[in-house]
Parts: structure tokens; sequence; C-alpha cells
């Protein structure tokens, strides 16, 4: 996209349009209907002053926007897995983090679209619905751990939370367990979960159809609005006031750990008392003893394949979207499910 399109698509001469866009349009007298044409038509066809123009080929960059810092263990995994991917494919990743402000997202997407690169990853390190910068219109997209209600036709990388759901509940059954079945964090309903909370809904799903299927019923649930070691800690403290369990679901490792606190205050262990099951795999679950079996965030996975997806669009190979690729959530064996007391 040239400035000779935009002064063509704006019925005004080259030099017009370029005086608008640099900021002088009052200084030499422009007409205000003739500035504010060429400002939209320069914004609907994505032009940006001052960028590289654009060669047919392609510059072999992708560009990857994280809300939250790299260096952190979980998202360091998910840019790890990106990295991986795209040397694999000849292409370089250029990481930028947001810290979750709207503001830097749009100047991190703008400055990478001056950058030539061929497509964006929009990533959060929460499954939420995001509002992606207008500046993403203009390159391909793929949205990672996220997903857009107004964008919908861009495609979108997730961990398979259902099947998430579906694998914690079927060890449960497996280890016999029937009956003492308590959730940490959500439910029991499909809209008893924290705000914005997309994780927690379809792991109610996938934990309900196979309970249900299995004649189990739920003897109660701990609504938490954040998942924090104080919230699971605090959830479970008020359940062993009224009931004696023989299972905690708890939808995420922090309110696992909180959990352990409170069966252990209560002289309760983990997993003679209490089985207790977790999700994510987060750092937290290594240091547990026993260590936590929980139903693992692929971060790694989630990385490769928000940018095989991207390339596959970049190079003229992605499906037609909309398009939500889901990645399977394996098994971390850990010591705190025990088989169930006859």
């Amino acid at each position: 996209m040239t400035l000779a399109d935009v002064a063509a698509a704006s019925g005004v001469s080259v030099t017009t349009a370029s005086l608008v866009l640099t900021g002088r349009a009052r200084e030499l007298r422009i007409s205000e209907a003739a500035e504010r044409r060429v400002r939209s038509t320069a914004q609907e066809l994505g032009y940006r002053r001052g960028t590289l123009p654009r060669s047919p080929g392609l510059s072999r960059t992708i560009g990857f926007v994280l809300d939250t810092g790299a260096s952190s263990g979980l998202a360091g995994e998910v840019v790890k897995g990106a990295v991986e991917a795209a040397y694999r494919r000849g292409f370089m990743l250029f990481v930028g983090e947001s810290g979750g402000d709207p503001v830097v997202e749009r100047a991190l997407v703008e400055a990478m679209r001056d950058r030539r690169a061929d497509g964006i990853v929009f990533a959060a390190m929460s499954t939420r619905a995001v509002v992606v910068p207008d500046g993403l219109r203009h390159v391909p997209t793929v949205l990672l751990n996220a997903t857009c209600p107004f964008r919908g036709g861009l495609p979108s990388v997730v961990a398979d939370e259902v099947q998430g759901g579906r694998s914690a509940a079927r060890l449960l059954v497996e280890a016999g367990h029937r009956r003492g079945v308590h959730l940490i964090g959500a439910g029991p309903g499909p809209y008893d979960v924290p705000p914005h909370g997309i994780a927690a809904v379809e792991r109610l799903i996938g934990l309900r159809e196979v309970f249900d299927a299995a004649g189990i019923e739920v003897v109660s649930a701990q609504r938490c609005p954040k998942w924090t070691p104080e919230d699971g800690y605090d959830a479970t403290s008020e359940l062993l006031r009224h009931h004696r369990p023989e299972v905690l679901v708890c939808f995420d490792d922090r309110l696992a750990f909180g959990a352990y606190q409170a069966l252990a205050e209560a002289g309760l262990s983990v997993p003679g008392d209490v089985s207790v099951l977790g999700f994510d795999d987060h750092l937290v679950a290594s240091w547990m003893r026993p260590r936590l079996t929980t139903i693992a965030l692929p971060h790694h996975e989630l990385g490769e394949r928000a940018v095989e997806v991207l390339v596959d669009v970049v190079e003229g190979r992605g499906a037609r979207p909309p398009l939500i690729h889901r990645v399977p959530m394996p098994v971390r064996e850990g010591g705190s499910v025990a088989r169930a007391r006859r």
C-alpha cells in the first residue's frame, strides 16, 4: 500500500495526501473535508507512513505479542515453543511484552507491522476474550490462548479444556472414586465460575460429562473469585466445616496448594485421607508433597501450534476461517490421587 494509492482513493493529489499525513494540512489550508477523507482512507487501506516498502516475497519474520513477561516460567515455555516452530519453518520471531496494557499492545502491533512482519501471534497467558488492536486487521493474525467474539474470522489456538476436564474425571473414576467428590474454584453449575472464566466453564463441561455418565454426584462446589493459594485455603477450610471429602478437584494448582495447607491443619493427609487433583501443571505442583497429580496446560505445544497455524496462513496453506485449533492437555501423574477406600 503506497501513498499514491491513498491519494487516488481519496480523490486528491499525492502532495495533498502527503501533507495531510505529515500533519501539515492546517498549515497549508487544506480543507477539513479533504483531510478527513485522506485520513479515513489511509486507515481503511492500512497505509503506514514511514514503513519499509513491501517486496513481493516474505520477510520471514513473525511478531509475537504477549500480555505478560516472557521471562516467567510458563510464558517462557510458550515463547520457547513458538521460537522452535518458527526456526523449523525458516522464520525469525520478534517477541514483545505488553503487560496487558492496550496502549502498549497497539504500539507493539504497529511496530511489528512497520518492520514488515509477515504475521503476528497475539497471545494471552490465561484463556480469555480479548479486544484485538485495529492494526491486526491488516496482517495475518493468530490468537493464542484467547478468543475474540467481535473478530470471529481470526484463527485461535487454545488448550482443549473440555478434554482436560474429561481426563480429570476419568482418572478419578478409574481410581474407583464414586462419592465424596467436591470442587474447589468453580461449579457446580456451568455459570458458577470466576469472571472471564472460559477455562473453568469448559473444564466443568468435561468433568460433568464423565461424572454424569458414571453416576457420580458432586457433593459441593466452592466458587473462588480468584485462583490463588489463599482462595484454595479459605475454600477448603470452609468445606471442612460441613463435609469430610474423599476427593477435591481443584480448578488450578495454586488452589490445590492452599487446599493442602487446610487439609494438613485439619489433620488430614493427602492422599491417605483425601485425594487431590489439580489443573495447569503450574510450577507449584512440583513443589508439593506428595507431588500433585494435575491436568497440564501444554504451554510449549501451544506456542508451537500457534506459529505453525500462522505460517500456514502466511504461506497460503491455511484453511478458511473461522478456525479453533485445540491442543490436548496431558495428565501429569503425581502421588496425590489414591485408590478409593471401600
